[in-house]
């Protein structure tokens, strides 16, 4: 299936984890893609080769890679990254914003840098790539579109990772006020809101097994989530299929944000 073909995409946090698999998914699906690394060019490796054997399956497409680096945290290293991007292709068509990270602390111990961060990052980053693609989509005159990678703790509260939950909630808020703003440019702003997924951020829990166990007995499917699933929807979210969905945040989660804890059925009768 190439519902993407030809589709330029810049999938930023593509060194790993869901940001990898969105980038293998669209390149699937035929679109040229921009893989955003931070520090340096050796940690998108692996993306790179997955995205050109992806390619070449598909070769009838045109399927082509680059790899651009910035903190997205950085204003400056942002615009140079969309410059870049823009300059190689001529033209950017769908924004993924998926870098992001996070910090554990109980919130009465969390350290004001360590909070900063983690909002700079994942909410800060996310608005100025958001800003740039928004400009270059304004101008070009023919839509575009702006994925956000955002958690199910964009509504549920994540205990001892206040900076996270914030920036998650705050990423809702600009996916719908983002994409009011500017539907009328053709321009369509979703988010996914993926569970506990098997990715290196969760590492601390997918390689101990009462942990893991721990966290799947909270989700009523029973299981984590893969990266390849959250890659799914994004595809959908990004093609033609989904060409009226828009502010919406597609909640990727096994039923996590279905109060699982009411499985069972109770009363006060």
């Amino acid at each position: 299936m190439n519902r993407l073909a030809g589709r330029n995409v810049l999938v930023t946090g593509g060194s790993s984890g869901i940001g990898q698999a969105i980038a293998v998914r669209f390149a699937d699906e035929g679109a040229n893609i921009a893989i955003n690394y931070r520090k340096t060019p050796n940690e998108a490796e692996e993306t790179e080769a997955l995205v050109k054997r992806a390619c070449d399956a598909v070769k009838e497409s045109g399927c082509k890679n680059i790899v651009v680096g910035a903190d997205v945290s950085d204003e400056e290293q942002v615009k140079e990254m969309f410059n870049q991007v823009i300059n190689e292709w001529g033209r950017l068509d769908v924004l993924i914003n998926n870098a992001g990270i996070q910090k554990a602390a109980p919130s009465a111990q969390m350290t004001i840098e360590d909070f900063d961060q983690v909002l700079s990052v994942n909410l800060r980053g996310a608005f100025l790539c958001a800003r740039e693609a928004l400009d270059h989509f304004i101008k070009r005159r023919d839509g575009g579109v702006i994925i956000n990678n955002s958690s199910v703790h964009e509504m549920i509260p994540k205990p001892d990772f206040i900076g996270y939950s914030v920036s998650k909630g705050g990423m809702g808020n600009m996916t719908k006020t983002l994409a009011l703003e500017y539907a009328g440019d053709g321009i369509r702003v979703n988010a996914i809101g993926p569970g506990a997924i098997v990715t290196p951020i969760n590492k601390s829990w997918i390689d101990d097994p009462s942990k893991k166990e721990s966290v799947e007995s909270h989700i009523p499917m029973g299981r984590a989530g893969t990266s390849e699933e959250i890659a799914a929807v994004a595809a959908f979210l990004a093609s033609d299929d989904a060409s009226y969905i828009t502010g919406q945040t597609i909640y990727a989660c096994g039923g996590l944000t279905l109060y699982p804890d009411f499985r069972t059925a109770w009363s006060s009768e």
